[in-house]
């Protein structure tokens, strides 16, 4: 029986320069890499429905980050050893040929979905458009003996002329960890042994998800989405986490050298990020611009879920910085305020445009009072997210009028400030200190919001906003 994907009811939450599927849901970005002159990403997506489901791998291109061209579906579920979704994985170029490795998940039981297996797979493809999976699969049948079950999201890359590949997984004491795997030619895998434990559930997790391992500015960075991490009072807020451990790969033992989890993002709506080394350099990151607690009201419309703007990671004072790619700039349009504000109790910025940058900088020597705030509201119904500067412990809070949970960024002291916030049809990825820390949000208006800048006392911010181009992405490639 052949299915329909499900269709578009409402257009109002759509986003104008932000990655979505044509409709349906979609989750964690896939395969990020770039082929034959293309940047390619693909995704977790259920076509047939709003909500999670049998997951299939959907697919779009584009020659700058931001023009996405939507492509047929990449990998499709129902294989035998893929029976019930294909789940997440990653890419890779060999003799110009575009591999995917990606996780198949099986279910012993139709009706028991916490009952599955899962394995490590191969698909292909010459033109970039249009995949066979390996005869063989799996690659990697199962995991290793003193796994659990969960054994799922393959990062794979090149080094020394080998290809390395690893797994989140999660070992028989019920802590997260990750396998590393070698091959000549991607077709025969040998395992090489566990190179990094969860040292405890409640501070690092039981499973680590979606791991990507690269270098970057001398340093080897473990990128993961941990699960089970337990909440603190300023941290580690959301279902489930996404952040990186910095140190570095020994390929001999093997083993991971580390430190600590840093997150990644303080927001509500961030998961499951991978990264590509781009042409130029550049190490960039792409992530779920949603998050498994979420409410998503778009699913009344036909559709769920969508990826965040392109950012370029950066190691900087040893941490990881994220900024957004600077083909972003590119999308700005008119200039609608360059000024600098006298503000005392609230200003309005702007009001009637769903996609706008906006950049704020103030002298924190100068700063008054204690603080200030940015304020995003919808003048129909009053609904607002309000994004708080904390002078006293230099620390920024996001508060929403739907959701009783705050999110809190701590910031290194500094003596500017520098606010940087995109603004989409349903969405905030609001970027402080050149990246030092990135808040990322989902919101429902029914209206472009209006903007407003309060301070309690009499103090100075630069001020300038761009109405960026509203419609970037999503045309499509027929079969």
């Amino acid at each position: 029986m052949t299915q329909t994907p499900i269709q578009l009811t409402n257009q109002r939450y759509r986003l104008g320069y932000h990655l979505m599927a044509p409709s349906g849901w979609i989750n964690d970005p896939n395969g990020f890499c770039y082929f034959k002159g293309y940047y390619h990403i693909f995704y977790q997506y259920h076509p047939y429905s709003a909500e999670w489901g049998p997951m299939h791998w959907g697919h779009a291109r584009s020659k700058d980050l931001l023009h996405w061209q939507t492509l047929p579906l990449a990998l499709t579920p129902g294989d035998a050893e893929d029976q019930n979704g294909c789940f997440s994985g990653s890419a890779i170029v060999k003799d110009g040929v575009l591999y995917l490795i990606y996780t198949g998940n099986n279910y012993y039981d139709d009706s028991d979905s916490d009952n599955y297996w899962q394995n490590q797979n191969l698909a292909y493809s010459e033109d970039g458009i249009h995949f066979t999976k390996y005869e063989h699969n799996p690659i990697i049948k199962t995991p290793p003996a003193d796994n659990t079950k969960n054994f799922r999201d393959p990062k794979v890359w090149e080094h020394d002329g080998k290809y390395y590949v690893v797994i989140g997984s999660q070992d028989q004491q019920g802590l997260g960890r990750l396998l590393l795997y070698k091959s000549a030619d991607l077709k025969s895998w040998q395992y090489l042994g566990a190179i990094a434990h969860s040292a405890e559930v409640a501070t690092e997790g039981y499973m680590w998800e979606c791991p990507d391992l690269f270098h970057l500015d001398g340093q080897d960075v473990l990128m993961t989405s941990p699960q089970g991490i337990e909440k603190q009072v300023d941290k580690y807020l959301n279902l489930y986490q996404s952040g990186y451990f910095l140190g570095h790969l020994d390929y001999q033992k093997p083993l991971f050298q580390r430190s600590g989890f840093h997150e990644l993002d303080q927001g509500h709506d961030f998961y499951a990020p991978q990264t590509m080394l781009a042409p130029d350099g550049r190490r960039i990151l792409i992530g779920w611009l949603n998050m498994w607690e979420s409410k998503m009201p778009e699913q009344q419309d036909g559709w769920a879920g969508a990826l965040t703007l392109p950012r370029e990671l950066v190691y900087r004072q040893h941490q990881l910085y994220q900024l957004p790619v600077a083909e972003v700039y590119s999308l700005r349009q008119q200039q609608l305020m360059s000024t600098r504000l006298e503000v005392q109790k609230e200003q309005v910025l702007t009001q009637g445009h769903s996609q706008l940058e906006l950049n704020i900088q103030t002298d924190l020597t100068q700063l008054q009072g204690a603080g200030f705030s940015l304020k995003f509201t919808d003048a129909k119904t009053q609904a607002f997210i309000a994004l708080e500067y904390q002078q006293a412990n230099n620390c920024f809070v996001i508060r929403r009028s739907d959701r009783s949970d705050v999110r809190l960024s701590q910031l290194r002291v500094s003596a500017d400030l520098k606010v940087q916030i995109f603004v989409d049809t349903s969405s905030l990825e609001i970027f402080l200190n050149d990246g030092e820390s990135v808040m990322t949000e989902r919101y429902y208006f029914d209206q472009a919001p209006t903007i407003t800048l309060a301070s309690a006392q009499n103090n100075t911010f630069d001020c300038t906003i761009y109405q960026l181009d509203p419609q970037t992405n999503n045309y499509q490639i027929k079969e």
